[in-house]
């Protein structure tokens, strides 16, 4: 069978695909049927490197996925359970017994689910399935940080100290973190992703967030095992893409720098690393292939470091996958790391070696997400009423696993998409982000895309000045109190106003007889100017435009006692309205997107959510159903955990419920002091975001 590898600037024709390797008994073979064992933008990513290679693709899904967007694009497509994903995803039965039926001979866990599952990569071994991952033994080894830890401090690659025995009791835990001194983190051995990690910053809080460590990764992991180790305050996290394959070559693809983070979890990632020298741009690529080469890995890998305010760095921890980030990785390097699994998984060399590959530019990554930085990030869930990006070119990729119209689920990850630029140099890169993160306009639920836009202009930002505290450094910064001008009021009414105009001219259109006298015509009114006052909400505050129509298409609009020169036309291209509007000679153009009584505005500086006011009864109707007297759920999710009971008293700060959402752990606390009227939810129930949870009636001191 014939494939190809890259030589020396051209690809050549060799004949290695049926090979048996001479350092291992595992035969390879060509790939023909590939089944992706994943959703969302990675399934999606798989499905279109393997359609350029000519290798069809088998997808799964959940109930909820159905529709999605990788069911849609793969070749053929098995349900395999309920929307939990320990009953669909995380089966790797059911995941085997649709490669059998489908006749795949390789799966791709993609990243999450079962992508470091050791028994998962064992069972395809044994069943002579190609599990385009590394050995079962390098996810064993570097899935458990305890033991991660020593194999690496025997290789070399410098560690940070810490506790990782097995003495797992409350009190040895709390003895090891007195002795290495607060501040310290508590991490579950089989963590990943921010799952299972808390930081105690005193000795007081550290029963407390222990217990959550553990709730959460029970959850996640199925194994609640934690070490202890000193907290590096305001560290970098610097990680390094490495690649293996069978043959015993390994490279690394340098460094990104992901520290900006929330929850643990990165929100803007960028390669190179901004400030290192290719000293230490070297050493710790050549640390990371130190660390691969200890346990003999194959495929693509992450090796995570720490990097203090000297650049000195220390292993963290090995994502024995493929990372959300690589594409980053990608731009940099011009490289396609899903084909280069799909290739060593084959048996193929790597098409490149270390000194083949060279770093061209510097490349972003934002993480737009449907959540409300507002309120403390918390997910959200949703549809996609929505939804245009900016145009994808070869130095813009959209990389997204949704469609126009689709939801957001409350079971899975809320990532909507991935936006990735890549530019000459990092200002070039961060220009292009920005700009394009401005031509992200979604409807329809809460997302991070004016936050991003915020934190990338942000100047500590720019200058790269960054660490794991950026976001709570610069919170006041970055979340300033954002009030919409006069102006964009009366480009909201300008919009209102033309929106009004084009309807009738369509019910006109679609009328049997335009010119009867009760069509919906605008009639002329001779020596009249017409006025009216239109209410308009923001940030649930109301502002009067008080518009006057001048002339054709002219008006005179006046807010807050000011009053403004406004002309404009409303153009639809591609689902999208664009609003060219002058304000006093003062020209721009926004997107406009109504929603019910919502009206989007899309800015080059954000996104702005206007409204025609509800009827009073409506508040009203919405205010009765409110929180007044007990707990909502901030998000949509499931309930994990019931703390209290009718009849029970409850002190403010005391815990009331548990809330699970994408795969992210919430406690619900009491507002105030009081006594349980009632419990409205159970474990394992589902519930919406502002539902009541707890009914308390507050004691008269409070």
């Amino acid at each position: 069978m014939l494939s190809r590898r890259y030589i020396s600037g051209g690809w050549q024709v060799i004949r290695n695909w049926s090979t048996r390797l001479a350092h291992t008994s595992v035969e390879y073979r060509p790939i023909s049927k590939l089944l992706i064992a994943n959703r969302g933008e990675i399934a999606c990513r798989v499905v279109r490197t393997a359609r350029k290679m000519g290798v069809r693709t088998v997808a799964v899904y959940s109930e909820p996925d159905k529709n999605s967007m990788h069911v849609a694009m793969a070749d053929e497509a098995y349900h395999i359970g309920p929307a939990a994903s320990q009953e669909s995803y995380l089966r790797a039965d059911k995941i085997l017994s649709v490669v059998q039926q489908s006749g795949a001979q390789a799966v791709h866990p993609g990243y999450g689910f079962l992508s470091e599952n050791v028994e998962f990569a064992e069972q395809c071994a044994k069943e002579r399935i190609i599990f385009v991952g590394p050995p079962a033994t390098a996810i064993r080894d570097m899935g458990i940080k305890s033991t991660s830890k020593k194999i690496m401090s025997e290789a070399g690659v410098p560690i940070i100290g810490g506790y990782h025995g097995d003495d797992q009791s409350d009190s040895r835990l709390r003895k090891e973190a007195e002795n290495i001194g607060f501040p310290v983190m508590i991490k579950a051995v089989r963590g990943g992703g921010g799952k299972g990690m808390r930081i105690a910053m005193t000795p007081e809080e550290f029963e407390d967030q222990l217990e959550s460590a553990r709730r959460e990764a029970t959850k996640a992991f199925g194994d609640d095992v934690m070490l202890i180790e000193k907290f590096v305050e305001r560290p970098r996290h610097v990680e390094v893409q490495i690649f293996g394959d069978h043959h015993g070559n390994y490279v690394y693809l340098f460094e990104r720098d992901c520290s900006v983070q929330r929850r643990h979890q990165k929100i803007i990632e960028e390669a190179p690393a901004p400030g290192l020298t290719w000293d230490v741009r070297r050493s710790i690529g050549e640390a990371a292939v130190k660390a691969a080469r200890a346990v003999g890995y194959v495929g693509a890998g992450t090796v995570e470091f720490i990097l203090d305010a000297s650049h000195n760095f220390y292993f963290m921890e090995m994502n024995t996958r493929l990372q959300v980030e690589h594409p980053v990785s990608e731009m940099i390097t011009n490289t396609d790391l899903v084909e280069w699994q799909l290739r060593v998984a084959a048996g193929e060399r790597l098409p490149l070696l270390q000194d083949d590959i060279k770093l061209s530019g510097h490349s972003f990554e934002a993480r737009i997400y449907a959540e409300d930085p507002d309120g403390g990030f918390l997910p959200g869930a949703g549809p996609l009423n929505h939804l245009s990006t900016p145009l994808a070119t070869d130095r813009i990729r959209i990389e997204t696993g949704v469609r126009q119209g689709d939801e957001v689920s409350v079971h899975y990850d809320p990532m909507i998409a991935k936006l990735v630029v890549w530019g000459h140099d990092r200002a070039h890169a961060l220009n292009s982000l920005v700009t394009c993160l401005g031509d992200y306009n979604i409807v329809g639920l809460s997302t991070n895309v004016n936050f991003l836009m915020s934190l990338a202009t942000h100047p500590n930002f720019v200058a790269g000045d960054v660490s794991t505290d950026f976001i709570p450094d610069h919170y006041n910064e970055l979340f300033p109190e954002r009030k919409p001008s006069p102006q964009l009021f009366c480009q909201t009414a300008l919009a209102l106003i033309l929106e009004e105009e084009q309807e009738t001219v369509r019910v006109i259109a679609k009328s049997r007889d335009p010119t009867s006298p009760f069509s919906p015509t605008g009639i002329p009114r001779i020596n009249h100017t017409l006025s009216r006052v239109i209410t308009i909400s923001c940030g649930g505050k109301e502002e009067t435009v008080q518009v006057d129509y001048v002339g054709s298409a002219k008006y005179r609009m006046t807010v807050g006692g000011t009053s403004y020169d406004i002309s404009g036309i409303l153009v639809r291209e591609n689902n999208v309205a664009h609003l060219n509007c002058t304000v006093d000679g003062a020209a721009s153009c926004s997107r406009v997107v109504m929603d019910g009584r919502d009206i989007h505005l899309f800015t080059q500086t954000g996104g702005w959510q206007f409204g025609v006011p509800a009827p009073k009864f409506e508040s009203k109707l919405r205010k009765s159903a409110g929180a007044s007297g007990g707990a909502v759920a901030p998000m949509p999710g499931v309930v994990e955990k019931v703390f209290v009971t009718p009849g029970q008293t409850v002190e403010a700060g005391d815990p009331l419920v548990v809330m699970i959402a994408m795969k992210m752990e919430y406690v619900i606390k009491a507002a105030s002091p009081g006594v349980v009227e009632k419990v409205l939810f159970k474990q394992g129930d589902n519930v919406a975001k502002n539902t009541p949870l707890v009914k308390i009636k507050e004691t008269e001191e409070s």
